[in-house]
């Protein structure tokens, strides 16, 4: 039975605030899409980050409802930031029933969809599949795989050009007490996962043209960003988030011109998590 779980397909920001998230990554240099709205049950709404492979999302809670309560509680216990890791499969139904004879768990297999505004003025739909890998068996944040049934309501060409120039996501990272125990339990969840050690820091492979996972003691983090507050991000779930650009010039001035301040780094630069609704945020080169 051949693993179906091929890379990272996007990540997700949980936020307090979506409004004041939106506002925060557009002084950024991003170019978000229109504010997307999900059904009365999920009570969410979501803002897009989109590069040509891959995608962040910021996405907040409207409302208190059935659907959306565990993301509450992990908003409310952990604190805004990078929460979730959606993974690239073929299919939902497919990759829950290669996935249970491979002996891991999932569950809350489902579909959904949401009305796109699109840019002659019309409205799409974004439809898709997911299932969540069981809980016992990530070790961090939450690890989800999505479906997408209608990729050309959501890589729309419109969204892939940024001011900053970001083209791509570079790294996710993570704070944990095992760096090696949860990154090998990290890599069990992708078909080409592989570990791999250099400097205290456990780096897993998701996949060919996918971001990999970082995981690493705090002191570690501390000491790859020592002008960060940890405490601005959320406890248990994802630090941080490196995204490719290609002009690190360009995303300089343009971050420069919102008087946002950011700290060099041996990658590239960095904005604190007050400035990214909870998110070490480190730009780097394509």
């Amino acid at each position: 039975m051949s693993h179906p779980v091929k890379g990272v397909d996007h990540c997700f920001v949980l936020v307090n605030d979506l409004d004041q998230a939106a506002e925060q990554y557009e002084a950024l240099g991003f170019n978000l899409s229109p504010r997307g709205l999900h059904s009365e049950a999920k009570g969410s709404a979501n803002y897009t980050i989109m590069f040509p492979e891959d995608y962040f999302e910021l996405l907040g809670l409207l409302r208190p409802t059935p659907g959306n309560a565990e993301r509450g509680k992990a908003l409310a216990e952990q604190g805004q930031g990078l929460h979730a890791v959606a993974c690239r499969i073929d299919t939902a139904e497919g990759a829950a029933s290669d996935l249970a004879e491979l002996g891991l768990g999932t569950h809350g297999l489902g579909s959904f969809e949401r009305p796109v505004p699109l840019p002659d003025g019309s409205t799409g739909t974004a439809a898709f599949s997911t299932v969540m890998f069981d809980a016992d068996i990530v070790p961090l944040g939450s690890v989800f795989m999505c479906q997408h049934k209608t990729p050309e309501t959501v890589w729309i060409p419109e969204l892939l050009v940024h001011p900053n120039t970001a083209c791509g996501l570079g790294a996710i990272l993570a704070i944990s007490d095992d760096a090696k125990k949860d990154a090998d339990g990290f890599a069990r969840l992708w078909a080409e996962g592989s570990v791999w050690e250099e400097d205290d820091i456990y780096t897993v492979n998701t996949g060919s043209d996918s971001a990999p996972l970082m995981v690493m003691s705090e002191a570690k983090m501390a000491e790859l960003y020592p002008s960060i507050d940890l405490a601005q991000t959320p406890r248990g779930a994802f630090t941080g988030l490196r995204v490719k650009v290609s002009d690190m010039a360009a995303a300089r001035a343009c971050i420069a011109s919102a008087s946002i301040p950011v700290t060099t780094t041996e990658s590239g630069f960095t904005v604190a998590p007050e400035y990214t609704s909870g998110v070490i945020l480190e730009f780097i080169p394509a």
